[in-house]
């Protein structure tokens, strides 16, 4: 009986090592897998990635509207550029919007039925970045009586922004994003200032994607897809790895 019980627990303590290897070897390769997506050079070199993004920029006006229809995401105007734009999950948006109604109720905050009125009927009807005063008073006034200190709540909260060139217009927009542009400017002029002072305005992509930005909270590699994705730079392969070049005015 004893060489039995013996024999049994053998077997289980190699079953346990087996296991155990496997979830050693399993997670060697979640490591090297996610190694190989953390590098620039392999998303910016790798054809079938390539092929990927491109087949997505060329489908990407109608994905928008598609996911947009499927209230899936949200496309706000940024502040940073003629063309810049931001798009986020719905659900994203939704807990920011939460945690800035939280933060008012904690300082005992009046008039926080608006951002119950805004969720339901304007975020709910409205998938353009921006909307005119008038329909957006319509749009509250479903479930009250509209009053300027229900708008002005909106927009120091941050989820409105009014327009220069129109005041009657706002720009939806993202609560608590200033950090986040104001890093995305500033990285941008860091960088480019960067290459600019290279002998000839270039640099390999390598060593430049691990310097790190006194400027920008964002990482280098966010700022080199978002300066190549607007044109400001371009890639060229070399014998020695991938260059990145400034563009040309």
């Amino acid at each position: 009986m004893d060489s039995v019980a013996e024999s049994s627990k053998n077997r289980k303590r190699l079953r346990e090592e087996e296991e155990q290897q496997k979830k050693e070897e399993i997670k060697a390769e979640e490591t090297s897998s996610t190694d190989q997506t953390l590098s620039l050079v392999d998303s910016l070199t790798f054809s079938d990635t390539m092929v990927a993004l491109r087949i997505m920029r060329a489908q990407f006006p109608h994905i928008d509207k598609s996911l947009r229809r499927e209230k899936v995401l949200r496309v706000f105007k940024l502040n940073t550029g003629q063309d810049d734009h931001a798009i986020m999950f719905l659900d994203d948006y939704l807990t920011q919007l939460d945690r800035v109604v939280k933060r008012m109720e904690e300082k005992k905050q009046r008039n926080l039925e608006v951002f119950e009125w805004f969720k339901a009927h304007v975020i709910d009807n409205k998938q353009d970045p921006s909307i005119d005063h008038q329909e957006l008073c319509l749009l509250l006034s479903h479930d009250g009586k509209v009053k300027d200190e229900h708008i002005s709540l909106l927009i120091n909260a941050g989820l409105l922004t009014r327009q220069l060139i129109d005041p009657n217009m706002y720009w939806f927009s993202i609560p608590n994003i200033g950090s986040i542009l104001k890093g995305l400017s500033q990285g941008r002029k860091e960088l480019l200032s960067l290459l600019n002072r290279q002998r000839y305005k270039e640099m390999m992509l390598a060593p430049l994607e691990k310097k790190r930005l006194r400027l920008s909270l964002l990482d280098m590699r966010f700022h080199l897809r978002d300066l190549i994705g607007s044109g400001h730079l371009k890639t060229v392969n070399t014998p020695t790895g991938l260059l990145v070049r400034v563009s040309k005015d």
